[in-house]
């Protein structure tokens, strides 16, 4: 019977060839990781810009150890622009508010996504039951309608009344009364020369009430005019 032969060395465990192709995955995942992290110059500024126009900025100004000790601004001479107007239109609606919280004229900005509204209590504008501005009230809608020109953005002027039942031979009911005061406060924009293409009204009457109409207060905030912008898409 033959001999068997002595081995010249012994097998490896078998978990070592597991434990090396755990290492051979290893350096293949951490140079990967060293590839995507050369940083394109072009593609971080692209993306810069991206994230900057995004939060309304107009340019960027990129530190010393980021691009050999050079500041470079880049210029974005198209900032987004529903960012922008909306920014403007926020700012000029402040500024009525607060003209109006002076002449003692309650008001409020509410945003429904690309329309926002600003609520005029229409008290101290129209006499009961009357389409018919007070006197007073006329450059009040004038200094709206110059600020809102401004921006040349579609409206349209909506007009509302409490539940409270007319008692007025002119209108039938207050369907046709919150119709009647938004056109005419739409008239006064046109003859502030607002574009009248981008212009409309429209009346509710008493059936998309914001407060409850049983209470004096309730009634008093359902009669208003809102003046709908709708902002860029």
């Amino acid at each position: 019977m033959a001999r068997r032969k002595k081995e010249e060395c012994k097998a490896p465990p078998a978990w070592l060839t597991s434990f090396g192709d755990l290492m051979s995955l290893l350096l293949t995942f951490f140079i990967l990781l060293y590839s995507m992290s050369t940083i394109s110059l072009e593609k971080f500024y692209q993306a810069m810009k991206g994230i900057i126009e995004a939060f309304g900025g107009h340019y960027v100004i990129y530190e010393e150890r980021v691009i050999n000790g050079k500041n470079i601004p880049v210029q974005m001479p198209n900032m987004y622009p529903k960012m922008r107007t909306r920014r403007a239109l926020e700012e000029k609606l402040s500024e009525v508010r607060e003209n109006l919280r002076r002449l003692g004229i309650k008001s409020q900005v509410v945003k429904y996504g690309s329309v926002i509204k600003l609520r005029i209590n229409t008290d101290k504008l129209f006499p009961p039951g009357s389409d018919r501005l007070y006197p007073k009230a006329i450059p009040i809608i004038m200094d709206l309608c110059k600020k809102l020109k401004e921006l040349d953005l579609p409206i349209t002027i909506e007009g509302y009344t409490d539940s409270t039942p007319i008692r007025n031979s002119r209108f039938p009911s207050n369907w046709e009364l919150s119709a009647a005061r938004a056109v005419s406060v739409l008239r006064l924009f046109l003859q502030c020369g607002y574009d009248p293409k981008k212009l409309s009204a429209a009346g509710f009457g008493p059936y998309h009430p914001i407060a409850p109409n049983n209470t004096p207060e309730g009634r008093a905030k359902n009669r208003r005019i809102e003046i709908a912008i709708k902002l860029p898409l």
